[in-house]
């Protein structure tokens, strides 16, 4: 699925996406994993301070953790990169 479409499943739906369809998207907005620990995948940014932490659950992305990334998109106006 491109990013564009990604992005616009996670506006329409934040409990559908899947787990990696979430990491795909914060990577497209340009997020880096940056350390794992257990369940929990944390990713930096480098014009963003805080820290995005996803899950998955039996494949799916916490909706709440979805919901953060979409607001952390609209605070720091995080732009999808270039669809190669």
């Amino acid at each position: 699925m491109n990013r564009r479409r990604l992005l616009e499943k996670a506006l329409a739906s934040p409990k559908s996406l899947r787990f990696d369809e979430a990491v795909a998207l914060a990577e497209a907005l340009g997020f880096r994993l940056a350390r794992t620990s257990g369940s929990h995948h944390i990713f930096v940014h480098q014009d963003v301070p805080e820290l995005l932490n996803l899950q998955t659950v039996r494949g799916k992305a916490k909706p709440y953790q979805v919901s953060q990334l979409l607001k952390l998109v609209e605070r720091y106006n995080l732009q999808l990169g270039d669809e190669a």
